[in-house]
């Protein structure tokens, strides 16, 4: 690998898919004891958590020959979704813990005139912002090690790309269980375009929704796309606030 973008061999998801972090922690106001089909909170957090590892754990048994096979036809799949990427700007992710390794096809949507950004974490509590991520680009470790573009004015993508841990028949994503992720989509235009991305064996009966859950547009496994529309049964229950520097 050269230097630049290719240059950090420890590697990691956004932050917005940190591993099992409270939605407290990230700033967001509890749901009501209530919710993820009248499950008491506790009770819903250590069936997610439960889940998280399982599915992690089925995944990190794969070899990683296979994997990268499972990638490669997820990468085919994203190609006939987005089509011709001349002049899109698609934001992506570092892959972490048996994810779908899809940087090079980052680098050939490059290649094609496309625009490739990584998520920043600007503060606790608030959405990510989205840097340009180019070719020979300086990454640096930002905060939890993560690699992030060095420096930049923040950049709106017109396809959020987000790696999950699992999903459901109605386009719900089991994430890490920070909220910055759907705290960032609710803070950028509607216009955006949600794909979750992951393996056909991570489907699940439901992810048991919940107040901040905010459905993909798309779900991409190496078995082909799924399309929800990314609507909303109900709004999120937090202010997002606008993304900004």
């Amino acid at each position: 690998m050269g230097k630049g973008d290719d240059d950090l061999n420890d590697y990691a998801s956004p932050a917005c898919l940190l591993h099992e972090v409270d939605p407290a922690y990230s700033g967001l106001t509890p749901p009501s004891r209530n919710v993820g089909q009248n499950l008491p909170e506790p009770s819903l957090m250590e069936w997610r958590r439960s889940e998280r590892a399982r599915m992690i754990a089925a995944r990190l048994a794969m070899s990683a020959r296979t994997r990268n096979a499972l990638a490669r036809r997820i990468a085919g799949h994203l190609d006939a979704l987005i089509g011709d990427p001349a002049g899109v700007l698609v934001s992506g992710y570092w892959p972490f813990r048996g994810e779908p390794d899809l940087r090079d096809w980052f680098r050939d949507l490059r290649e094609r005139r496309g625009l490739a950004a990584l998520p920043v974490v600007v503060e606790r509590g608030k959405p990510l912002l989205f840097r340009l991520w180019r070719k020979g680009e300086k990454l640096e470790r930002g905060v939890w090690n993560i690699p992030v573009p060095a420096a930049g004015d923040p950049v709106f993508p017109r396809i959020v790309i987000a790696p999950l841990v699992g999903f459901d028949a109605q386009g719900y994503r089991l994430g890490y269980g920070g909220g910055f992720f759907d705290r960032t989509l609710a803070a950028l235009p509607s216009s955006t375009i949600a794909v979750g991305i992951g393996y056909e064996m991570a489907e699940m009966p439901t992810i048991r929704p919940h107040g901040f859950d905010i459905p993909m547009h798309h779900i991409v496994t190496e078995n082909g796309i799924r399309s929800h529309g990314g609507k909303r049964d109900r709004e999120p229950p937090f202010d997002a606030g606008p993304i900004s520097p």
